[in-house]
Parts: C-alpha cells; structure tokens; sequence
C-alpha cells in the first residue's frame, strides 16, 4: 500500500505557512531577474548605488556596516574603501547564529573565508556598532518591506541592537528589478527608513 500524505499538523499555522511560501517565491521571482542582469548593468548599477549611497548626509564619524557582495549582489566595495577616508568606521557582518556582529574593515588587513564562499576581516578586528545599516535584500517594497534570504539574520540583530538601546538607520541596497508591489510582513519584519537602487532614493511614508 503506498504512503499516505502526511496529515498538516495540528500546530501548525496556515498563515504563517502561507506567508513563508509567498516570500519564497518573491524571493526567487526578484533572484532570477538580479541573476539575468549583464555583468555591465550590475557594474553600472552598483557604481550608481555607491554615489547615492555616498551623497548621503551622514554625521562625521558615523559608524556603518555594509557588506561584500554574494552572486549579483551590488558591489559596494568601492564604497567600503570611499566611507573609510572619509572617517566613517565599516564593519562587515560576520555569523555568529542567530544573529550578525560586525567586524571592522581597514585596507590593509587582509580578509579571511567565513564559509559558504564568503569572506570578512578576521576574528581579531575590532567590532563595530552601527549607526546606519545597509541591508542586503532579495525583494524590497515602496512602503519599506523588505525579504532577505531566509534566516532572519538581520531582523535579528536588529532586534538586538535595539534592545540594547541603539536605533540604527536601516537603508536597503538592491536593484530596481528586485522591487516587488507588496512584501508580506510578519512581526518579525523590520522596515526600512530608506531603500537606495540606481533608479532612485525611496522614502516609505511615515519613515
């Protein structure tokens, strides 16, 4: 007799399983059209991202995490070069589960690999507590929504560091094809204050 399917369990939340299955393919709707970008659009993309980044009006000294880029992420390494003279300590994120500490980033340190092909300043660079935060997204919204990739890193450390009574600036950085009309939000979710493409600087309301 062949198996049977497994009967939903009884806990289980249909909203919440819902809400997962629609981030999912979100997410892998906007991954497929950042992945189909040319090498010179992303290129271009991300130079124009940096600029905007960089016209920001941020306070002397103003600490900032960013991060390296994963696939076709936007490069900001430019930038990381570009915020430090300009005396803004970068921290880049390393895992440490559940949550993300950053680590700060000088030219002549060398990184070292964290795993899953990425890389960060090694474990002896000083930590760095960031006043303004750029996101990685895999699909952001005009009101602010943002989905990352899955395991909550971010919403996270967020949730931390406010908890520690800090109140970061969070602006996400992505490309203009991994806009989405509406992202379901959850109540772990945290909006953005800013979302930065190389089309545009978006302002949700209220933020």
């Amino acid at each position: 007799m062949a198996d049977q399917p497994a009967s939903p369990s009884p806990s289980a939340d249909p909203t919440a399983e819902a809400l997962a299955v629609r981030k999912a393919a979100l997410r892998a709707e906007s991954l497929a059209r950042r992945d189909a970008l040319t090498p010179a659009a992303r290129e271009a993309g991300s130079r124009a991202i940096a600029d905007r980044i960089a016209a920001l009006d941020l306070a002397p000294g103003t600490a900032v995490s960013a991060f390296l880029p994963i696939r076709s992420e936007v490069d900001l390494r430019p930038l990381i070069e570009a915020l430090h003279a300009a005396g803004h300590p970068v921290g880049l994120p390393i895992m440490r589960k559940p949550d993300l500490v950053f680590r700060r980033w000088l030219p002549d340190v060398d990184l070292v690999p964290l795993g899953f092909g990425t890389y960060g300043p090694p474990p002896e660079a000083p930590e760095v507590v960031p006043d303004v935060m750029l996101v990685p997204l895999s699909v952001f919204d005009r009101a602010g929504g943002r989905i990352g990739y899955g395991k909550a890193f971010y919403d996270i450390t967020i949730a931390r560091l406010r908890a520690e009574g800090r109140d970061p600036r969070l602006i996400g950085v992505g490309f203009s094809v991994q806009e989405a009309e509406a992202v379901p939000m959850e109540a772990h979710d945290v909006p953005l204050h800013l979302v930065l493409t190389e089309r545009e600087i978006i302002r949700p309301a209220g933020r």
